[in-house]
């Protein structure tokens, strides 16, 4: 009788195993693999936002950093803050003014000035023109928007939002940013999902592969999501560790069972 009581422990102790190895293989893929909806390489998001040349359009709500090279003081220090706008970090970085609905922007002086559907190079000879006509001898005006960003995660050394400080940032600019790939990384599927939450679009693109680099869709947009899976080397590992740490109490009961069947 104890035998077989002990038998029938046995069996429900491997199959415990069993059900664990499973579910944690199940809950692995489910908790590692994101983003599977057939990654779309070909069909490329529309660029409603970009000009031919895929330069940004500043758009309602951007928010845009206005600086004079000739003479800092006069964008920073000589006109006060006012509502809606932040300075942070003095004369080296500027102050900022949000994009309204009508596309101006309200300007020291100047006054609104329409920026909406154009680029930022456009937006700063425009904002230099004005400034050159009624104020300043020959201003250099530097125009930057800096609400635009990318999202970075997965097997990434510093995962974390990062921002668009420049026209056509490339993935591979972006992914040094974040400092780079870990040793777990796969650089065969690094997946970009783009089109926000009413249209995402899943692109995967090698970077193993020198065409790559020159894909459309390898030039970042704002509100991008780039997600570097890990490679299979690093998955096999870690489901190897994963069932090691469930299933070490069950083998200890086995071995148990086994020994107290071997002393009768």
């Amino acid at each position: 009788m104890l035998k077989r009581s002990l038998l029938n422990y046995i069996n429900t102790v491997c199959i415990i195993i069993g059900l664990v190895a499973l579910f944690s293989s199940c809950s692995y893929k489910q908790n590692q693999v994101l983003f599977e909806r057939n990654p779309n390489n070909a069909e490329i998001p529309a660029q409603n936002n970009f000009d031919d040349n895929g330069l940004y359009k500043i758009k309602p709500e951007d928010i845009l950093q206005v600086r004079n090279l000739q003479s800092l003081k006069f964008i920073l220090d000589d006109v006060g803050s006012s509502p809606g706008t932040t300075q942070s970090g003095g004369s080296a970085t500027g102050q900022t003014y949000p994009v309204e609905r009508d596309g101006t922007v309200a300007l020291p002086v100047i006054g609104r000035v329409k920026v909406g559907g154009l680029t930022r190079y456009d937006a700063a000879k425009t904002i230099e023109d004005l400034y050159g006509k009624k104020l300043i001898k020959d201003p250099i005006i530097e125009v930057r928007i800096i609400n635009l960003k990318v999202t970075v995660f997965g097997e990434v050394r510093a995962p974390g939002n990062y921002p668009l400080v420049k026209d056509r940032t490339t993935l591979v600019e972006i992914l040094g940013e974040a400092g780079g790939l870990t040793d777990k990384a796969n650089e065969k599927r690094i997946k970009i999902v783009r089109g926000g939450p009413l249209n995402p679009q899943i692109m995967e693109l090698n970077l193993r592969e020198l065409e790559s680099l020159s894909n459309p869709a390898a030039i970042m947009q704002n509100q991008d999501i780039v997600y570097v899976e890990q490679n299979k080397r690093a998955i096999r590992n870690e489901k190897f560790q994963n069932l090691s740490v469930v299933a070490q109490p069950a083998l200890l009961l086995l071995n148990t069972a086994l020994l107290l069947i071997s002393l009768k």
